[in-house]
């Protein structure tokens, strides 16, 4: 098979596929005769075909997708004009947290934002799938530990946690919550976002080896 017909069968595959999908399910398209370095090569050779069009070709979490450009939501926006969830500053701190320190329990959330977490809070991110429970502290009460989910990174747009924002970075802080938000199609209500990370961001920075101290899985 020439590399013109393999291309298409991806770009066909992958535009009607409606979640993204791994290398190797891309390899039944082909009875496994292309291995997963060409099939790599081929997909950068798609994003570069699409480089210059409104919807792009992306590497996720879970696999390859097509998506529209960020600069071409303002105009999709007008076909569907109703509003997109909004999610609460305490939601999405909340969220921040979990992504940079997990696994954290909710009283390292408590403790990092100074105030108590609402029980609803935590289950409208497991509702929406970007956050689980992975297993217990061993400590009282054995309270349990919190992550994110791949699903998480599908909806922001990375492929692991260490393409989010770095806190080092004085410009980071502010857009970091304003990143996710707009990647989940939602909106923070109304509030200074230069001001959002502030009273997190001592507990936020530093290492993760604290909070995997005493974890132990769950069968």
């Amino acid at each position: 098979m020439n590399t013109v017909d393999a291309k298409r069968i991806l770009e066909t595959a992958l535009i009607c596929a409606p979640q993204p999908v791994p290398v190797r399910e891309l390899r039944a398209l082909f009875n496994d005769a292309l291995g997963s370095d060409t099939l790599k090569l081929l997909l950068q050779e798609l994003q570069l075909d699409w480089s210059q069009r409104g919807v792009e070709l992306v590497q996720v979490a879970t696999g390859w997708r097509f998506q529209s450009r960020p600069e071409m939501r303002e105009y999709l926006d007008r076909l569907h004009p109703e509003k997109p969830p909004r999610y609460s500053r305490a939601t999405m701190e909340t969220l921040a947290i979990i992504a940079y320190r997990q696994p954290v329990t909710r009283g390292d959330i408590e403790d990092i934002r100074g105030v108590t977490v609402n029980s609803l809070i935590i289950k409208q991110l497991e509702d929406r799938g970007w956050v689980e429970v992975i297993g217990h502290r061993e400590t009282v009460g054995r309270p349990a530990l919190f992550a994110t989910t791949r699903q998480f990174l599908d909806d922001m747009g990375l492929q692991s946690l260490d393409q989010l924002p770095v806190l080092d970075d004085p410009s980071g802080n502010a857009n970091a919550l304003e990143a996710m938000a707009a990647a989940a199609q939602g909106m923070l209500e109304p509030a200074p976002a230069q001001d959002i990370f502030q009273e997190a961001e001592t507990g936020l920075r530093g290492s993760h080896a604290d909070a995997q101290d005493g974890i132990q899985e769950d069968a």
